[in-house]
């Protein structure tokens, strides 16, 4: 059994959401995405207007995900919709409109506990922004991950302050930094989200800053490809001056995955490399690929390569 597990992970050669979930619950879990009727700092004006500049919240949450209504049915809609696919699983309850950390503590306090208190859900995942998490939820999700799965997704998108002052991000890397460190100190899971091909972002950088990534104290990393989307000052900006953006083909992209998870801490999980925006929100790249296709992809680029995650790791 153990020699096919090592000789199953050898042939694939990194570590993915399969492999974390299997750690973790001994089994598939499934997000569920929901709409805690949260707001934005970079939206309210708190810290900025208008959000930023690549976010359209409609094109990245699937159809049930709608605050109207309440925690509890927005979970049954989306557990329906998966049920057709999956009979019986566990699922995680995903805030991931917005910032999911952004309201008094009372709110979240209810909000959460109104997910697990359904009997299918296994815990919470928790996606937001490094300047939207105060040191009381904190104290909340420290004692709340004691008893139940909690993670914390920190929206990163890059390591670069310009990179981030260009695109209206709103906080900077040392802060992004420090409130991973901050979620992990404290025995939550802590995954990062990276956005590959921002305006004024090297494809050096890009890489490099992934390996700094992964060396925070974090648990997951998740990727995806700059996507220009409808309803967006980006999509704007793009339509008016399309050489200021490098949007990748999917086999430059795909060497550009490569060389991350060549440089990827081992122990690191890889839950995502792309991302799937609806036809009718995207303006481009337009490649047609959903994840599981381009992880299909990179098994193959992998062995082409002879590589692995990791395989760089040392020499950083």
């Amino acid at each position: 059994m153990e020699q096919g597990i090592t000789t199953r992970k050898k042939e694939r050669r990194y570590r993915d959401q399969a492999d974390f979930a299997k750690a973790i619950f001994g089994e598939r879990v499934q997000k569920l995405s929901v709409d805690g009727g949260f707001s934005c700092p970079n939206r309210d004006g708190t810290k900025g207007q208008g959000g930023c500049a690549f976010c359209n919240n409609r094109a990245f949450v699937p159809e049930y995900c709608r605050a109207e209504g309440g925690i509890a049915r927005q979970i049954e809609e989306g557990i329906r919709f998966f049920e057709r696919k999956y009979s019986g699983q566990k699922y995680l309850a995903y805030f991931q409109a917005y910032s999911g950390t952004y309201a008094p503590l009372e709110v979240l306090r209810e909000r959460y506990e109104e997910a697990l208190a359904h009997p299918r859900v296994a815990g919470l995942v928790v996606a937001t922004r490094p300047d939207a998490v105060t040191p009381e939820a904190l104290d909340y999700l420290e004692a709340l991950a004691r008893e139940r799965y909690v993670c914390i997704e920190f929206g990163v998108e890059s390591t670069s302050d310009a990179v981030l002052s260009r695109v209206n991000r709103g906080h900077g890397a040392a802060e992004a930094e420090r409130a991973c460190r901050e979620s992990a100190r404290r025995g939550i899971y802590t995954g990062v989200h990276l956005i590959m091909g921002l305006p004024g972002e090297s494809r050096r950088e890009m890489v490099e800053g992934a390996a700094r990534v992964s060396r925070w104290p974090v648990h997951l990393l998740k990727l995806h490809q700059l996507q220009v989307v409808e309803g967006t000052p980006m999509a704007d900006e793009y339509r008016a001056n399309p050489g200021a953006f490098t949007l990748y083909a999917l086999e430059e992209y795909l060497d550009l995955v490569v060389d991350v998870v060549e440089r990827a801490r081992p122990d690191l999980y890889l839950e995502r490399f792309v991302n799937q925006t609806p036809a009718a929100y995207l303006v481009a790249p337009r490649w047609g690929v959903k994840n599981f296709e381009f992880a299909a992809l990179l098994a193959r680029r992998l062995k082409e390569r002879d590589t692995w995650q990791g395989k760089y790791y040392a020499e950083i």
